[in-house]
């Protein structure tokens, strides 16, 4: 039979593997007794659901076989098995794409790992293989197939017989070289302390077939059988946590924290539940699916099971085990049950409560999960109309104007001053072009504290969220913000009075805002732009990014700096030269826009009248 050609990512990916640029080949055999763990979850998770389906779970279990003559290793197992086409579809190509550049991404990484991160883990087995053969029969299927691969030439599927449902992989272990030692892969030491050290959480025996000295053969089970989240916690290393965090989500970096707790009363259940060091490379997006996996007394009822986290939650991994759900029951029924869903009520205050105490005694760490997640918080003070904002809202952090460093809401106003009503907030793209905005300046005159906002949906929080503490949230660069004096007032409302014609002219070159006027709030700066009514400069450009939103524009007014010379310069325009005045307008306006990262919207006419007056 003709050999059948790897995809092109699957041949790279093989051909990357069998050049031995991974530095823990170990990890081969744990991928390969996951797979065999999967196959024999699936059956047992179909024998539940499907009446037809007979089988004893008793019976299930792992095998291991070394034979040093032919120097082979064999993994198997009785579990769902493959027909033709899942081992062409399996076995033939790469589940998702993207592998590949992701490790292409991160050559320079010590010790990086994609195995398993893209459902790639059976080609590990060619980081020590110079053949892999797979025997497979579905159960219920009357017919067998064999598949074979010697590497990235191809590989081949024939009819088989086989006697039993299940899978059985055999690889041919490769010869030593200089730089490696491959014989150490067919010791019953080596792979059994393997097995231990990545495997021993598997919930089916694994069993590795020893010769005695009398030359019989004897099988020992050498995993102990009890899943990690049944074991006392105390007893359980790190190490132990970390490799099955690996194993189970198939994450390559270390989990950031660890929770495991056990609940009893009511309810009971165990859970294991992990919060990743960084998102996911398809967390925010479609494709990206929450959840725990759920278990029943040790038995898989559902690999993802959603409704046991809220959406801002939706980040952490893990299991739950409880007693008190039934093997049988389906995801309509889960909707409505009520143990589940005093399930997830405890787990979510489990949640917030590790996170707050991550807060309060490990800064930094929080620090690091707020970066990778700190975005699914703020969506989830949004969501339902801000009904959770009160569960969310003391785990924000925002970057402060005192450090540019972040600080909690509870901070911020333990630190306001004894004359200060509101919480004040500006937004742009960075820290520094915040810091730089003219409407900051009148701010810091008076010391009050600004949160320094650079994510653009960062004001639809601060909307939603509406007070804090009884303190309300505003904008700097909201027009009704004023922090002068009542007689500052009366006495620059009469200035804009006395040049309300000139304004008016003004405001017929810009027509683009409703209003043009003198403030006393900028310091340094000539003009800057503010905002009128609930749509800022800030949200306009979020709102911009969105489909069908091109025509949603902010309410803007041109402030210009009276004590400024530019004050005098229109002043004087204004009585000597009108037209030039309606140019210098123009040229305010563009300025203000870019100040606030917003569009020119005509750059062409901007860029002629600068030149017209540099010449």
């Amino acid at each position: 039979m003709a050999k059948k050609e790897f995809k092109t990512e699957s041949k790279k990916l093989m051909e990357l593997m069998i050049n031995s640029i991974y530095t823990n080949k170990d990890i081969f055999l744990r991928e390969l007794i996951s797979n065999a763990s999967d196959a024999i979850d699936k059956l047992h998770y179909k024998s539940l659901t499907n009446r037809k389906i007979k089988v004893d779970p008793s019976d299930f279990e792992i095998k291991i076989n070394i034979d040093k003559d032919k120097r082979t290793l064999t993994i198997e197992d009785n579990g769902i098995g493959m027909n033709k086409e899942e081992l062409e579809n399996n076995l033939g190509t790469i589940a998702k794409s993207g592998s590949l550049a992701f490790k292409e991404e991160n050559e320079k990484k010590k010790d990086i790992d994609i195995i398993g991160q893209f459902g790639v883990g059976f080609y590990s087995a060619f980081m020590v293989a110079s053949k892999v053969e797979v025997l497979s029969k579905a159960y219920g299927e009357k017919k067998a197939y064999f598949w074979e691969s010697e590497g990235v030439d191809g590989y081949q599927i024939k009819e088989a017989s086989k006697d039993s449902y299940g899978t059985t992989i055999t690889i041919t272990i490769k010869e030593n070289t200089k730089d490696e030692d491959y014989d150490k892969y067919l010791e019953n030491y080596e792979i059994e302390s393997l097995i231990k050290k990545y495997s021993d959480y598997i919930t089916y025996p694994i069993k590795m077939i020893k010769q005695t000295d009398k030359n019989v053969e004897e099988e020992e089970t050498i995993n102990s059988l009890t899943p990690l989240w049944k074991r006392n916690k105390n007893k359980i290393t790190k190490e132990e946590y970390n490799t099955f965090y690996s194993d189970k989500f198939f994450d390559y970096e270390e989990p950031l924290k660890t929770i495991h707790f056990k609940m009893e009363g009511r309810i009971s259940f165990t859970a294991l539940l992990y919060i990743p060091t960084n998102a996911p490379f398809d967390y925010y997006s479609k494709e990206y699916e929450k959840g725990l996996q759920l278990y029943s007394n040790g038995v898989l009822i559902m690999e993802k099971c959603k409704e046991l986290l809220p959406d801002y939650f939706g980040f952490v991994k893990g299991v739950i085990d409880s007693p008190d759900l039934s093997l049988n029951i389906s995801r309509e029924t889960l909707q409505k049950d009520p143990t589940l869903n005093l399930i997830a009520k405890n787990i979510e205050k489990k949640i917030k409560k590790e996170l707050e105490t991550m807060m309060k005694d490990e800064k930094e760490e929080y620090e690091k999960f707020f970066e990778s997640f700190g975005l699914q918080l703020k969506v989830g003070v949004c969501n339902n109309y801000g009904m959770d904002k009160e569960k969310l809202q003391d785990l924000l952090l925002f970057y402060s104007s005192l450090d540019k460093n972040y600080t909690t809401l509870d901070d911020y106003v333990s630190r306001m001053k004894e004359d200060q009503d509101k919480i004040y907030y500006a937004l742009g793209e960075s820290l520094d072009k915040i810091d730089m905005l003219p409407q900051t300046e009148a701010f810091k005159e008076k010391e009050y504290e600004i949160l320094y906002l650079t994510d653009y949906g960062d004001e639809f929080v601060m909307q939603t969220l509406m007070e804090y503490k009884g303190k309300n949230f505003a904008n700097v660069s909201d027009s009704n913000i004023d922090l002068e004096t009542e007689e500052d007032k009366k006495e620059l409302d009469k200035i804009n009075e006395e040049n309300k014609e000139m304004f008016t002219l003004m405001k017929d070159a810009i027509k683009e805002v409703k209003e043009v006027r003198f403030t006393r709030s900028l310091k340094e700066h000539p003009v800057c732009l503010t905002s009128e009514g609930g749509i800022s400069t800030g949200m306009e450009k979020v709102m911009k990014a969105m489909p069908n939103m091109n025509n949603i524009k902010a309410t803007t007014i041109l402030e210009i700096n009276e004590n400024h010379e530019i004050a005098k310069k229109i002043k004087k325009l204004y009585k000597e030269d009108k037209e030039k005045l309606k140019d210098y307008s123009k040229i305010l306006y563009a300025g203000a826009r870019l100040i606030e990262g917003l569009p020119i919207e005509n750059p062409t006419e901007f860029s002629n009248l600068i030149c017209k007056e540099l010449s």
